[in-house]
C-alpha cells in the first residue's frame, strides 16, 4: 500500500522535501514556531478547495493542448477514478506550486526562517491530502470513523454530483461556500463520471 503510494506522482518528492527541511532547520538550529507550521497546513487546506473547484473543474478551454492537460490532471480521473496514474499530483504541477506557495509566503511575511516554516506545513498537509485521496479510491476502508466517512464523502463528489462536496481531507469549506449537502438532498448528476459532457470522443484517456 506505502510502496504503491510513493510509486506514483510526486509523492516521493513531497516526502523528501518535507525531510530536507526538517534537516535545515535542525541543522541550522532553527525551531520555527509550530504555529506557523499550522498556518501553512490552514492555508493548504483552503487552496485545496479552491483548486479543485475553480482549476481542476474549469470549464473546457479552447487550446487543445490546455483541454489535454485538463483531462490529464482531472477530467479523465472522474472518467476512471480507480486508475493511480490519474490519481495524484503530477510532479511538474507540484513543483511550480510549491515555488508558487513559498514566493507567496516570503512576499507576505518578509522572513525566510517564517517563510520555510510556512512552506513546510504545506508540504505536509499537500502529502497528507494525497494519502486520504490515495485512501479514497483504493479498496480499503479505514480503521478510525472519521477516515471511513471522509472517503465516502469523497466518493460522493465522483458517483453522485461532482458540482458538490470538493473537500477532500475536510468539509469545512464546502460548509463555508455552500457546497455541502445531505447526500440524500443530493441530485445525482448525468455527467459525474463524464465532466461537461465531453463524450469519450474528446477524451484522450484512451490515448495513454
Amino acid at each position: 500500500m506505502l510502496r504503491a503510494f510513493f510509486a506514483h506522482g510526486s509523492n516521493a518528492l513531497l516526502a523528501a522535501l518535507i525531510v530536507a527541511m526538517a534537516a535545515a532547520f535542525a541543522g541550522a538550529r532553527i525551531g520555527p514556531a509550530p504555529a506557523w507550521i499550522l498556518a501553512g497546513a490552514l492555508a493548504f487546506f483552503v487552496t485545496e478547495y479552491t483548486t479543485h473547484r475553480f482549476l481542476l473543474h474549469a470549464p473546457p478551454q479552447r487550446s487543445a493542448f490546455i483541454r489535454r492537460l485538463q483531462h490529464q490532471m482531472h477530467y479523465d480521473h472522474h472518467t476512471d477514478p480507480t486508475r493511480l496514474d490519474l490519481l495524484f499530483l503530477p510532479w511538474w504541477f507540484a513543483v511550480p506550486a510549491i515555488a508558487l506557495y513559498a514566493a507567496v509566503y516570503l512576499l507576505i511575511v518578509r522572513d525566510i526562517t517564517i517563510a520555510a516554516a510556512l512552506v513546510t506545513g504545506s508540504l505536509l498537509a499537500l502529502l497528507y491530502y494525497e494519502w486520504v485521496h490515495y485512501v479514497a479510491h483504493i479498496p480499503f476502508v479505514p480503521r478510525t470513523s472519521f477516515g471511513r466517512w471522509i472517503k465516502k464523502y469523497h466518493l460522493l463528489h465522483h458517483f453522485k454530483n461532482e458540482k458538490l462536496w470538493f473537500g477532500v481531507t475536510n468539509p469545512s469549506m464546502d460548509i463555508f461556500a455552500g457546497t455541502y449537502r445531505r447526500p440524500g438532498d443530493a441530485q445525482r448528476s448525468s455527467t459525474v463520471r463524464d465532466l461537461y459532457n465531453l463524450g469519450p470522443a474528446q477524451s484522450p484517456l484512451s490515448e495513454r
